[in-house]
């Protein structure tokens, strides 16, 4: 009888708990698990031999996906697939050289990046002490890019055609369509709602390659296209502007050559923590207080 007794009590202590737990605000109840999913849109710009003034001439909107992991409330991690476009036109540039070259391209950017975030204020979704915090961030990524172009309302790929003279042995200017990215910036974020976190960041992508834009170093000269007419037209587009003195000369400076090319991206982020009755590990580990 004794042990049946103690089971009840102990049944009747239990049950008293959980009822009194379901009166507590929901605040005491729940966690959020550390985890963030979510997704960003605003805008990209390219710079580089096409935009060295750093003109915002060409915007192209931007998309992306992210996961994001707290260490702890001032350090986390964060992994993110974007997509983009990237373009230029040197009909934008009012320096004599640029306008006249006249050259201008176009590229999908597809972009698989990690960055860690450093926040300047205790950052907790749900936690009414730590709702908003500016960060830096940076990080290391890989991104795809095909640079491309029309000529007389036809679209071609830059890189095939070598235009400053890949194809005909200047086996130094040669590029792959794939290089390393560095993303570095700062943004803000804040939760409005426990497991609801909104931001904003300002990131720019210091890449591995000149050649974003198909532009580097200097010009190959005529004679080194004499079989493909196409990259002989692609490679100087200067006579279009002065048919009388085209630029494309051997060894004439075409790019620049010292510096690699940037984009810049601009998103708005939403993301999105999911409940779970147990506490996030960095609580666990003596973080918060």
């Amino acid at each position: 009888m004794r042990s049946i007794s103690s089971i009840m009590r102990k049944t009747l202590i239990i049950f008293i708990l959980f009822i009194l737990a379901g009166t507590l605000p929901a605040d005491a109840q729940r966690f959020y698990s550390g985890n963030e999913y979510g997704f960003t849109f605003g805008g990209s710009q390219y710079f580089g031999d096409l935009n060295d003034n750093y003109g915002f001439h060409t915007i192209h909107p931007a998309v992306g996906v992210f996961v994001r992991t707290p260490f702890n409330p001032y350090i986390s991690l964060k992994g993110m697939i974007n997509y983009t476009q990237v373009s230029y036109d040197d009909k934008y540039n009012t320096n004599p050289f640029e306008h006249l070259r006249n050259l201008n391209f176009t590229s999908n950017i597809y972009e698989l990046a990690t960055t860690a975030e450093f926040n300047f204020f205790r950052y907790s979704t749900g936690e009414l002490g730590s709702r908003f915090t500016p960060y830096l961030t940076g990080g290391i990524g890989v991104f795809y890019y095909n640079p491309y172009t029309n000529l007389n309302g036809t679209k071609y790929y830059l890189r095939p055609l070598g235009t400053e003279g890949q194809n005909a042995g200047n086996t130094g200017s040669k590029y792959h369509s794939i290089a390393v990215c560095f993303p570095i910036g700062a943004g803000v974020k804040w939760w409005v709602r426990p497991g609801l976190n909104l931001g904003f960041e300002i990131v720019d992508r210091l890449t591995t390659t000149d050649y974003l834009d198909d532009v580097s170093g200097t010009y190959a000269g005529a004679d080194k296209f004499a079989n493909n007419p196409i990259a002989l037209a692609l490679q100087d587009r200067s006579a279009a502007i002065e048919p009388n003195a085209p630029l494309g000369r051997a060894g004439k400076q075409r790019g620049d050559a010292s510096t690699f090319d940037q984009y810049l991206m601009a998103m708005f982020t939403v993301s999105f923590q999911f409940k779970v009755y147990r506490c996030p590990g960095y609580l666990k580990k003596g973080f918060l207080l």
